[in-house]
């Protein structure tokens, strides 16, 4: 296959990135640009427009924004593209940049199996002073590296075929080949914090295949097995049991989430995630009321993620496609 050309002057690309690096734009506009310029990115083969939307991806993360910042550093871990790890290193270097970042831009080197980021991601994990949800999220990715690049290993296990299309931070626990886990036992693994994180993890990824699609006789067992993850000690474990409520969209889910949401007492990365994950299931009778009582909340990325939520409850009730702009309606 011939290289293809990078295109330094596509309108596409320069309408998307002025958009999403503009700090006037509604911030709802900007995660519709950077959504597109994710997909844009992410396309395989690659074209002449992967890495001009890495590099647009990229060139906002100087946002004083840290909920855009962190969903930055999610979509580069997303394009499986090496051009993407340079900046996620820096923003994981970055000591003065706001944990939740810098725990996205981890996670993101986890997703792209990037070798070259195991002595960092290692450091960090090791170093005592670092912020926990920073030290925790480099532990799951050396062992979601490790995982990419062990052929053996990747090889036997056998692990079930998901509806989602996202690198996940880890894979889920591979399915016994006489008899897949019940619930009950994926949700003992989940819930033991003597455990790994990233066997918890795939454990929790696990049910998360088991609660999709929605008419599955597993669906709704298997989601309130999930919240019992928001009593986790780890902020960033609870968070990630909202991503995935996010991801899953059933409605099963909704009290637990407007109960993390409305707890002042949680950690905001925590709270963020549960507002987006409503967003997703903004078309649910009493969803959009409760978001609403959250615009003024003291906190400004739980504000700013009720902002983007709302948005995506409009989408849901739109009937669009793609949680997207329009190209060429970018600016």
């Amino acid at each position: 296959m011939a290289p293809f050309v990078v295109d330094d002057e596509d309108t596409t690309i320069s309408s998307l990135r002025q958009t999403l690096c503009s700090e006037s734009q509604p911030l709802a506009s900007r995660f519709r640009a950077l959504f597109s310029l994710k997909h844009l990115a992410s396309l395989t083969p690659p074209t002449s427009q992967t890495l001009p939307s890495i590099y647009a991806i990229s060139a906002a993360l100087t946002s004083p924004s840290a909920l855009l910042k962190h969903e930055l550093a999610y979509c580069l871990g997303q394009t499986r593209n090496s051009a993407a790890v340079e900046p996620l290193r820096k923003l994981l270097e970055d000591r003065d940049e706001d944990a939740m970042c810098r725990h996205e831009a981890a996670e993101a080197l986890g997703a792209l199996g990037d070798v070259g980021s195991l002595d960092l991601l290692k450091g960090r994990r090791d170093d005592s002073t670092e912020e926990e949800v920073v030290r925790e999220t480099c532990e799951i990715a050396v062992e979601r590296v490790l995982w990419e690049h062990d052929q053996g290993r990747r090889g036997v296990e056998k692990v079930r075929d998901s509806d989602f299309a996202s690198i996940d931070p880890a894979p889920p626990l591979p399915q016994d080949k006489e008899e897949e886990q019940s619930i009950d036992q994926l949700g003992e693994t989940l819930l033991n914090t003597t455990l790994p994180l990233f066997t918890r993890y795939r454990a929790m990824f696990a049910l998360r295949d088991l609660s999709s699609p929605p008419t599955l006789p597993t669906s709704t067992p298997a989601v309130l097995t999930l919240a019992c993850g928001f009593n986790d000690p780890s902020a960033l474990f609870r968070h990630e049991i909202a991503f995935v409520f996010g991801q899953l969209s059933h409605p099963a889910s909704i009290p637990s989430l407007i109960a993390a949401l409305s707890d002042l007492k949680e950690a905001s990365m925590v709270r963020h995630e549960a507002a987006e994950a409503l967003g997703s299931l903004g078309d649910e009778e009493g969803v959009e009321s409760v978001l609403r009582g959250f615009l003024e909340d003291e906190c400004q990325v739980v504000r700013e993620s009720v902002v983007v939520a709302l948005d995506m409850a409009d989408f849901e009730r739109s009937g669009e496609v793609e949680y997207a702009l329009v190209p060429g309606e970018a600016a």
